[in-house]
């Protein structure tokens, strides 16, 4: 195992250089924080069409905790599930403003203790913000390394703490922004493009397709 996870941390850097990236726009924590959650069930494209004029709206943590509920579920309509998004991100923002000083706290254990943050979110946090070393799980990252060998779990945390023991801490960042450029552009969920893919040869997945 130890040889092929270096092979394919290797093949992964070579394709896609070893910067951090972020998908999501935003200008500070607590704005890529409400992205994330506004995120669940919808394309990063899709959020950030809709943030653009959200954070000039409420341009203020503070006014997301005062938003009026209705007002808000009408700005994020177009994003899917905003009857719950809308309730969790005036929780999270009255809280980040009440609980937090207006800070976007640091540790797992204070992050999803906010409203609409799981481990999924508050990872994209610490490894985003304050570059911890942490593993998110999306549906890509879950996906791929099922078909590279990395996990054989379905439950996210399962499969978080799978990818953990086997990724070097060094590349637990990487490893989320590797494996959903990967997701997004080669190992497609409907059609992987296997006879295109970099990783064909390290990749127990490749010969079944």
């Amino acid at each position: 195992m130890k040889s092929d996870v270096t092979k394919i941390l290797e093949l992964l850097d070579q394709e896609y250089g070893t910067e951090y990236r972020c998908y999501l726009n935003h200008e500070n924590a607590w704005q890529l924080l409400i992205a994330v959650i506004l995120s669940a069930q919808c394309t990063d494209a899709r959020v950030n069409m809709v943030t653009e004029n959200l954070f000039k709206k409420y341009d203020t943590l503070e006014k997301f905790a005062a938003a009026d509920l209705k007002e808000l579920e009408k700005d994020i309509h177009s994003i899917g599930f905003y009857h719950n998004k809308a309730k969790n991100i005036i929780s999270c923002a009255d809280a980040l403003v009440n609980r937090f000083g207006g800070e976007v706290p640091r540790t797992l254990e204070e992050l999803t203790s906010l409203a609409g943050v799981g481990r999924k979110t508050a990872n994209v946090i610490r490894g985003n913000i304050y570059g911890d070393p942490s593993i998110v799980v999306d549906t890509h990252v879950k996906r791929i390394a099922r078909k590279l060998g990395l996990t054989e779990e379905e439950d996210p945390v399962k499969v978080e703490f799978d990818l953990m023991r086997v990724i070097p801490k060094d590349h637990w960042i990487l490893i989320n922004i590797h494996l959903i450029t990967l997701g997004r552009t080669i190992c497609k969920a409907r059609k992987p493009a296997c006879g295109e893919c970099f990783l064909k040869e390290v990749c127990p997945s490749a010969a079944e397709e």
